[in-house]
């Protein structure tokens, strides 16, 4: 096996890669530490070590806008009639470098504090006793669309200060899927447009939302926002959405393919909230649900003997890192729900590592433990189907019965 061959069987846009892309993560890993993708004119990471390192590398960056010109980087610049979009997205915490970065990461550090987060607890656990309740109640059904959608959704919007009335909140998880979509590979003209329709709205939405708490403020994260002066309205916004998009799609996702893997194994986990924990984490591992994170290289680097040039883009390959022998020995393509040494990176590391992960955690905990404890024989009624996307990797649905 060449480094071309272990090239070819990557390939993102085939439903049978999305479903189980790990074979040819393991090809990758075997053949090479960097591999030119033509399709997307990407460099590949496979390998654990590699891809935590460059994380941290301040060499390589969400963003080059900070440094250079797109003419100087060797870039066109974005397509005008996505500039909703991009405005949107290019304001917000997770493609900022710099001073912007830390000045923003600084403030919303604040709400999520692990005070903060345990004051959460609380709430998370009643919504997910909730939602599992609905669920067993009606002796199952789609687990993504009832429970696992819902309860990080109903989290952030109560952290943001949205009311609770259905329409209103019925509209994040739309906006949320139709940006996200931009952050697929190659994404069509059809995603883009979808892209910039839901920045546009829920921007708008946001506008009127901070309208409202300026004349009447609470004390939810919004509130909160507006009484820092550091802050422009743009950046609220987009820092708003980031937190409801980065909020909720591990969560989800790790909900639903979790379940997945363990009908396949015919496992499950203890529910001591201890061992509870150890298994999220596995699960967190096991089946990354953001299979890979972009950079663009602002200097030189080397990796293994080639030189990836200012200018280019490496994709750190997440799904692969998380299963790299080299750093988790033997079986780390077992599913191993005790595992204790898990350092696995799904939440990224450096600057960028996900604010949100203590919730993400908490939350993931709590829907997991009520499933166990409220619907013991929960039992999978069909196989499920895969979205067409790769990077931020999930089901279209899953049912279930109790």
């Amino acid at each position: 096996m060449d480094a071309a061959d272990s090239v070819a069987a990557f390939d993102p846009w085939s439903p049978g890669f999305v479903a189980d892309p790990y074979p040819a993560y393991e090809r990758l890993r075997a053949t090479g530490r960097a591999h030119w993708y033509g399709p997307t004119r990407q460099w590949l990471v496979p390998h654990y070590e590699d891809v935590s390192a460059l994380l941290r590398d301040r060499r390589l960056g969400r963003t080059y806008t900070h440094r250079f010109s797109h003419e100087e980087f060797g870039r066109e610049a974005p397509d005008a009639a996505h500039e909703p979009f991009h405005t949107l997205n290019d304001h917000g915490l997770l493609d900022l470098e710099g001073a912007d970065h830390t000045r923003i990461r600084r403030l919303v550090s604040k709400a999520f504090t692990p005070r903060t987060v345990e004051n959460l607890a609380p709430t998370v656990r009643r919504l997910a006793a909730e939602l599992v309740g609905g669920l067993v109640a009606n002796g199952g059904g789609d687990l993504l669309a009832t429970v696992a959608e819902p309860l990080p959704v109903a989290v952030i919007a109560e952290m943001l200060g949205i009311p609770r009335d259905a329409e209103e909140r019925g509209r994040l998880r739309p906006w949320s899927a139709d940006i996200c979509g931009m952050f697929e590979l190659n994404p069509s003209a059809e995603t883009a447009r979808r892209a910039v329709q839901a920045s546009v709205e829920f921007s708008d939405y946001l506008r009127e939302l901070i309208a409202r708490r300026r004349r009447d403020p609470g004390d939810d994260l919004v509130s909160g926002l507006l009484a820092v002066t550091e802050l422009t309205e743009q950046e609220m916004i987009s820092t708003c959405v980031l937190l409801l998009n980065a909020g909720h799609e591990a969560t989800v996702n790790t909900t639903v393919n979790g379940w997945w893997t363990l009908f396949r194994h015919g496992v499950r986990p203890d529910p001591d909230p201890g061992k509870l924990s150890t298994a999220v984490e596995e699960l967190l591992r096991y089946d990354t649900p953001l299979q890979m994170f972009e950079r663009w290289v602002l200097d030189d680097i080397e990796l293994g003997g080639v030189v990836i040039p200012r200018g280019a883009e490496v994709a750190l390959l997440f799904g692969s890192a998380n299963r790299d022998p080299a750093r988790f020995g033997p079986t780390a393509g077992a599913l191993d729900l005790t595992r204790a040494d898990n350092p696995h990176i799904t939440f990224g590391a450096g600057i960028h590592y996900c604010l949100g992960a203590p919730l993400a955690r908490l939350e993931l905990t709590a829907v997991f433990g009520e499933l166990l404890r409220q619907a013991p024989g929960l039992r999978l009624v069909a196989e499920p189907e895969w979205k067409p996307g790769y990077v931020i990797r999930g089901f279209k649905e899953l049912l279930v019965e109790v």
